[in-house]
């Protein structure tokens, strides 16, 4: 016995004391509260979560309110949403109680009135929608905005730009067939011609991802295509990807307006990284169209690539300029509404699950350069250049308000 204390005391006086072995605890993570309005504007028939999404950021743990019907138009209905673990409600004041509003469409000036001081809002922006009062009322809640048009990725890229180009691209064809036919007071032209008939001349502006898809929608119904585009990487990957041999350009004006002259659909797909979409096809150019023929401006929500152009709604989407029929409806793929808002939701749910891990929006905005980038707007400090020259508003670096701590 005695040996066994000397032997403690060796021990001890050594420092050989044996320790607690560290157990790793999990961190922390912060429980969303999100709100999701029914959209009232622009016969808006999408949705920015499904049900599938809403179950799993339930399932870790998030609070989500969404109002009465909100996802009804995409055939998502309050009863997938309840089952999901989604509270319903048919009070809006209460959906815009949440600390993240989360839209698929601007909010209305009544809807910013509803919001709280320091909110969240997640939504487009609709460059050429917006007026003053709309950024002011923002900035006189607090809020912090992110805009989907200026949101990147890790890549670089923009995510919902891409996702949703790539409905507009194949959408946009379809809806050129419409409006050349009989049926929408069109020539009454087939896009692809038949034996002995020449197909419908298309002309694509941007070798995007809406021009992509634009023009292997279009050579896949027998029409022909002209893409132009000033960066000859996009129009060579362009190539590429639809594995076909079309006409190719830079934005030669000279060429455009040859080709515009001759045209029968005609495709704003033209997008801007930041701020207005540059006007590309001048009112003169537009002039010298064929009558009947159809532009499809996709720019309009960064504000039209044709000068012509003026935003229309999916209920009265085109009007008559010069003989030529224009269609300029911004949310295009609010026609495919339950495709559409699955598209969303495949994005944001990543989104709102990493703003959790990392503690909240803040953290997200510190950690995320590519969520910095859809920043317009932190804390009711306007952060976007582009938008504050606009309306002639005050600008502020949004690292400069990190840094400042604000």
């Amino acid at each position: 016995m005695s040996n066994q204390k000397d032997f403690s005391g060796i021990v001890s006086k050594l420092g050989l004391q044996p320790m607690e072995s560290p157990v790793m605890v999990a961190q922390r993570k912060a429980k969303l509260y999100i709100g999701i309005p029914k959209e009232q504007s622009f016969q808006e028939h999408r949705i920015p979560l499904t049900p599938n999404s809403v179950r799993t950021l339930v399932a870790n743990g998030h609070r989500i309110v969404i109002e009465s019907n909100a996802g009804r138009d995409s055939h998502f209905f309050d009863n997938d949403y309840s089952e999901a673990g989604a509270e319903i409600t048919s009070d809006a004041d209460e959906v815009f109680k949440a600390d993240i509003i989360i839209k698929v469409a601007p909010p209305l000036p009544y809807e910013i009135d509803m919001m709280q001081v320091g909110q969240t809002l997640i939504s487009p922006i609709h460059l050429p929608t917006i007026k003053q009062e709309f950024i002011e009322k923002l900035m006189k809640k607090r809020i912090t905005a992110l805009a989907y048009e200026y949101t990147k990725d890790d890549t670089g890229r923009f995510p919902f730009v891409r996702s949703l180009s790539e409905i507009a691209g194949n959408s946009v064809i379809l809806i050129a067939g419409e409006y050349l036919s009989n049926a929408n007071e069109g020539k009454g032209i087939l896009l692809g011609g038949i034996s002995g008939v020449p197909p419908a001349k298309v002309v694509i502006l941007g070798a995007g991802v809406v021009g992509t898809f634009a023009a292997r929608a279009a050579i896949g119904l027998g029409a022909t295509v002209s893409v132009f585009d000033n960066n000859v990487y996009k129009l060579m990957r362009l190539q590429e990807k639809i594995g076909s041999r079309v006409f190719t350009s830079t934005l030669a004006p000279d060429i455009l307006q040859c080709e515009l002259e001759n045209a029968d659909v005609a495709i704003g797909a033209i997008h801007s990284k930041k701020g207005r979409t540059p006007i590309i096809v001048t009112e003169h150019m537009v002039e010298q169209m064929k009558v009947g023929s159809l532009i499809i401006d996709v720019s309009i929500d960064q504000g039209g690539c044709f000068e012509t152009s003026e935003m229309t709604s999916h209920k009265d989407p085109i009007f008559r300029k010069h003989d030529v029929i224009h269609y300029c409806v911004p949310n295009i793929t609010s026609r495919v509404s339950r495709t559409a808002s699955f598209s969303f939701s495949n994005i944001l749910t990543p989104i709102l699950l990493k703003c959790g891990e990392l503690q909240g929006f803040q953290s997200l905005i510190y950690d995320d350069a590519g969520i910095r980038d859809g920043i317009y707007m932190y804390k009711g400090n306007l952060t976007n250049e582009h938008i504050a020259g606009l309306f002639r508003l005050k600008h502020s670096n949004l690292d400069l308000l990190f840094a400042s701590n604000l």
